[in-house]
């Protein structure tokens, strides 16, 4: 397992009522969880909630004695069909997945549940992967939860406000049977705090009792004539069960409502950012106390019509903060406000940014023009600082300014350091020269940076395990084969099915590389079935290659070691020149060296502390041989390569070296064999507290090097004359 470890904060659950609980926004989930008595939890790892299913996963103890079942979910379409169990049993359950990728993964499922409708709670977390920080196309929950009618929970990015939605979650669920989704942004994910705990509860009702009493209900079943049915139910009885719930309960927040004729309309999770810009212009305190009337929606969908209304009576204008695109809330507040009849002036992206993310310095420039139209900017703010008085200095003539990118060099984000993938596509470069360029469908993966330089491989990526069927259109008689790619993590989150059954089904001829690092690196190490460590409660140990042959694919190779370029590159050469027809698969087996160093680092600085004898090695460049081509830097890209100037003063070009931060996995070198370049590489060992026989052995080493030289050196002294 390469996973992080929770397991010292994860004893924070325990905590009782009147406790002070402090911690991490995720970790507050999970103790919320526990105290609103759930049944039931799944999950897909996802930034920004990836840390909520490592701290599930360690909880496994504390989650047991209260009977909660937790599933590590195969894909997010797998953790929203789990919540199954909630429609026709009082069971509460919960899965948490990315958004909006996961979401779309999902969505067959969700919308089913969302027809059919739930008894017991059912709370979907979505960690909302929106702006800076992001890792995928720039969408918002908003859309689907508006599409399936899922009320959406947007709470202010503080532990009491994300601990509350929690709990009211699965009670706005069961009161008007329709799942809830709460969205965590990445701030309120990693926010810290406290609250006050309460006890943890057993589930009201149990897996057990539903086992054992099992339950039909063919009006939850979306079939016609029911689903017709349930359209019907949606806006007649669980929407107004909703409104009501949400009004009753208080779970949209007014700040000072009376305190003037404006107002500000704002989405929970941007309320902290809202509250410092109003701060920094002079119309709020350190602490939030704003002058300027506030509408905080905690609940983002449904808009509670009756609240808005009453918040902008009597009130000349309302600035709506809604971030992203389209402007799905101020649309739904405009009309309810003309079909009202209100004169209040609705404001919001005509003052901020249609799209992108609303950081504290976009807020702050829309607030302020949004204050100074309707004449509330207080006059400290709105004043221009008096300009400072510089002496007199001679008149120098001006340079031109260079832009930025003429002076700064490019960096493009790219592999780690030792990477086991970087020599998969080195090998692929190899054999591009050889037997020339070649489709190549990417993936979702650390496998991704190959599309950009110095590898400049991958045309198109469609989704997570979708590598593979990204090729399916070109797979017709022609005189070059593609080539697909997908991690281990795709392959089993859905690349199995939709690539490469689908490839066994359709007769493909094209090749599939599956990127193989023993689990999950680009979510952070979470196990998975081929997984090679022993886990304690996940069954591993299932290999890739076992998978593929039972779905029918007959070529079949496997790289146990990816660093072995020669053996990567004749695997790839062999796979685009085999008269065989059928898919093929190549399985690329390397474990993450990111996840490696992280277990090895900490043992062998315990072990050199303790004066145990550890061994390094890491790798370097004989400048007299280096030729200065740098091809190996341009095949390789790796981190640790660099320049420096040449120490033969009758030689210009600068030669290749290796950095310290070189970890030893030997890839320079396996370059410059496999491309047939100069043998400037060498490789060294470091020894720590060394032996005596290391000693003696080096000192001998050293002598013999010496006279060696010394009689080279005379020997050019000779010729000289």
């Amino acid at each position: 397992m390469a996973e992080r470890s929770f397991a010292e904060e994860v004893q924070k659950l325990k905590l009782g009522a009147g406790e002070r609980f402090r911690g991490e926004g995720i970790l507050a989930v999970t103790k919320a969880l526990l105290e609103s008595g759930v049944s039931y939890v799944a999950g897909y790892q996802g930034a920004p909630i990836s840390h909520l299913m490592d701290v599930l996963a360690d909880a496994q103890d504390i989650l047991a004695e209260y009977g909660i079942r937790f599933e590590n979910s195969a894909s997010e379409a797998t953790a929203a069909a789990t919540l199954a169990a909630s429609v026709n049993y009082p069971l509460r359950g919960a899965v948490t997945f990315k958004s909006t990728v996961g979401t779309n993964v999902a969505s067959d499922a969700l919308a089913n549940l969302a027809s059919g409708g739930v008894t017991g709670g059912a709370l979907i977390v979505v960690g909302e992967d929106y702006g800076e920080g992001s890792s995928i196309m720039q969408e918002r929950s908003h859309a689907f939860a508006m599409k399936s009618q899922i009320w959406l929970l947007d709470p202010r990015p503080n532990l009491p406000s994300i601990v509350a939605a929690v709990k009211h979650g699965f009670e706005l669920s069961e009161a008007s049977h329709t799942p809830v989704m709460l969205q965590l942004r990445i701030r309120a994910c990693h926010v810290h705090g406290e609250f006050v705990a309460a006890d943890n509860r057993m589930p009201a009702y149990t897996l057990k009792e539903a086992l054992e009493q099992p339950r039909r209900d063919t009006g939850r079943i979306v079939l016609p004539p029911a689903s017709f049915v349930h359209e019907q139910e949606k806006i007649t009885e669980r929407w107004p069960a909703a409104v009501d719930y949400i009004e009753r309960h208080g779970l949209n927040e007014c700040f000072n409502a009376e305190g003037d004729d404006i107002g500000v309309i704002v989405q929970g999770g941007l309320y902290n950012q809202l509250a410092r810009v109003l701060e920094r212009l002079g119309v709020a305190d350190v602490y939030g106390a704003s002058r300027i009337p506030l509408y905080v929606m905690n609940v983002a969908y449904p808009v509670i019509e009756r609240e808005v209304l009453r918040f902008c009576a009597g009130k000349r204008a309302v600035l709506m903060v809604e971030e992203g695109q389209p402007n799905f809330i101020e649309q739904n507040l405009a009309s309810i406000l003309r079909q009202a009849g209100a004169a209040t002036v609705l404001q919001g992206k005509d003052l901020l940014p249609m799209a992108g993310e609303y950081s504290a310095a976009v807020l702050l420039e829309g607030a302020r023009k949004f204050l100074e139209r309707w004449q509330r900017l207080p006059a400290a703010a709105a004043a221009k600082p008096a300009p400072r008085v510089i002496p007199l200095q001679p008149i120098q003539p001006l340079q031109p300014i260079q832009p930025l990118g003429d002076l700064v060099q490019g960096r493009p984000p790219g592999f780690c350091t030792g990477c086991p993938e970087r020599p998969i596509f080195t090998a692929m470069k190899l054999v591009e020269r050889e037997l020339g360029a070649r489709h190549v469908s990417a993936d979702i993966g650390c496998h991704l940076f190959s599309i950009l330089p110095p590898f400049n491989l991958g045309n198109t990526t469609m989704g997570y395990g979708l590598g593979a069927a990204g090729a399916s259109a070109l797979n017709v008689e022609g005189g070059r084969r593609a080539i697909s790619v997908m991690g281990d993590g795709g392959f089993w989150h859905n690349g199995l099915t939709s690539g490469i059954a689908n490839a066994v089904f359709n007769r493909s001829d094209n090749l599939t590389v599956i990127v193989d690092n023993s689990y999950t690196s680009a979510t952070g190490g979470q196990d998975i079935l081929s997984s090679t460590a022993a886990n304690p409660t996940r069954d591993t140990g299932h290999a890739i290659e076992d998978a593929v042959r039972g779905v029918g694919v007959k070529w079949v190779r496997k790289v146990t070691r990816t660093v072995d370029v020669a053996a990567m590159r004749d695997a790839l050469r062999e796979a685009m020149t085999t008269p065989e027809r059928g898919p093929k698969v190549l399985i690329a087996q390397s474990e993450c060296m990111l996840n490696r160093q992280r277990r090895e680092k900490p043992l062998q600085r315990q072990a050199v502390a303790a004066g145990r004898r550890v061994v390094r090695e890491r790798f370097g460049v004989d400048a007299d041989t280096c030729t200065g081509d740098h091809s190996c830097i341009r095949l390789s890209g790796c981190p640790s390569l660099s320049i420096k100037p040449n120490p033969d003063a009758l030689r210009t070009d600068p030669v290749a070296t290796v950095l310290d931060s070189c970890v030893g996995c030997g890839l320079c070198g396996e370059v410059s064999h496999a491309a047939v370049l100069c043998p400037s590489f060498y490789k060294a060992r470091i020894v720590s507290n060394p032996t005596r026989w290391d000693r003696w052995r080096q000192t001998l080493r050293g002598l013999v090097i010496g006279r060696l030289q010394r009689a080279a050196a005379r020997r050019r002294a000779r010729h000289a004359f």
